[in-house]
């Protein structure tokens, strides 16, 4: 096997290590950053596009926009240059995983055990929760920032070892949308599983993009394969586009109506009629997961009518962030504004939900923040 040129060379401060994985469009390596003696994770894109000016102006500039975020569940940029002929990313170093290799090691796992539940490929509902919870905390912050990833797929779910998701290739697809005559086999600017149909039509895209594609992970993720199935893009954007994603229950039994009418929301056809915002997907997870603990569910969240039919205020609570003032939702975990932790636990650190008042892991007993 031919060795990689990169190991052992230096990118300014970096030394690449070894390989970390390998996608269409560019490589990824462990690597220590020497003047802080650190690893971290580079990301280094293919010559033929540090080549192209027009390119490497919008790579800087999306660069600079992505290194502002600053989110528990969004990979942190250290750096970014050029150096050798390439362009590279210089990332915090996420080594448990990804969501996919989870998805993957449930299947084999299922598989070689030769039962038929859990289902292979599938994760339990409350674990799927869990994560896209986290997901969705990100995606709300990244969309108030006017940033879209483009690209969400379980591959760009990085899985830290505490099994925190930290979504990772923010702003990468927007570049290469410009950059159709450099694109290679396999660097496309969205994967054709998880494109909503706006992005298989080519028409600009926003947060309800990211929308769908969650909603399609999320449908993988409990029945184990994504709604639209196909050996080309031809046919996987016909799906998109004109076919009514199957019922989840046809793949996973075990799924509730609730949980899926989540997902299907999810992968409406038209941007209106899906979630507008990534934490109301959230929010209706968790009632659907969750149904008892929310008490009214949707309902508290509505306009009431007193007996003299004048309405009365909606009465569902808001938490205020600890670090900004920015209210937020009871179901969130994380500050919609400054991605700040809105509930941790003192005593283990736990990450809990706004309106959780004793630790879900320890038991503590948690700051009460309600507005």
């Amino acid at each position: 096997m031919q060795k990689d040129p990169l190991l052992g060379t230096t990118f300014g401060n970096y030394k690449i290590l070894a390989p970390l994985g390998q996608g269409g469009m560019a490589h990824v390596y462990r690597a220590r950053q020497e003047n802080l003696d650190r690893e971290v994770a580079v990301k280094v894109l293919p010559p033929w596009y540090a080549a192209d000016r027009n390119f490497v102006v919008r790579f800087n500039l999306e660069a600079r926009l992505i290194a502002r975020l600053s989110h528990p569940n969004i990979v942190t940029v250290h750096d970014f240059n050029e150096s050798n002929g390439h362009l590279y990313i210089v990332m915090q170093l996420v080594d448990g995983g990804t969501l996919k290799q989870i998805l993957d090691t449930s299947h084999d796992a299922v598989s070689a055990a030769g039962t038929s539940f859990p289902l292979p490929g599938t994760m339990d509902v409350l674990e799927a929760n869990r994560i896209f919870q986290q997901l969705a905390s990100a995606l709300t912050y990244a969309h108030e920032k006017g940033i879209i990833h483009r690209d969400i797929k379980p591959v760009n779910v990085l899985m830290d070892r505490s099994g925190r998701p930290i979504l990772s290739d923010f702003g990468i697809a927007k570049v290469l949308a410009g950059s159709s005559g450099l694109t290679r086999p396999g660097a496309g600017v969205g994967t054709p599983e998880y494109m909503s149909p706006e992005q298989c039509k080519g028409e600009e895209v926003n947060g309800r993009a990211d929308i769908y594609a969650l909603g399609v992970m999320l449908f993988e993720a409990l029945t184990g394969r994504t709604p639209f199935v196909g050996d080309n893009y031809p046919a996987l954007a016909h799906g998109h586009l004109y076919l009514q994603p199957p019922d989840p229950r046809v793949f996973n039994p075990q799924l509730s109506p609730q949980v899926c009418q989540v997902i299907l929301k999810a992968l409406q056809k038209k941007q209106e009629m899906r979630y507008q915002q990534a934490n109301d997907l959230a929010l209706a997870l968790e009632q659907a997961v969750h149904p008892s603990s929310i008490g009214m569910g949707d309902i508290s969240a509505q306009p009431t009518l007193r007996p003299s039919g004048i309405e009365r205020a909606p009465t569902t609570p808001i938490y205020t962030c600890p670090t900004c003032q920015r209210p937020n939702k009871p179901d969130t975990y994380f500050c919609v504004r400054c991605g700040s932790l809105l509930n941790p636990c003192p005593k283990c650190r736990n990450q809990n939900r706004a309106r959780d008042r004793f630790c879900t892991r320890c038991g503590q007993s948690l700051q009460y923040r309600m507005q």
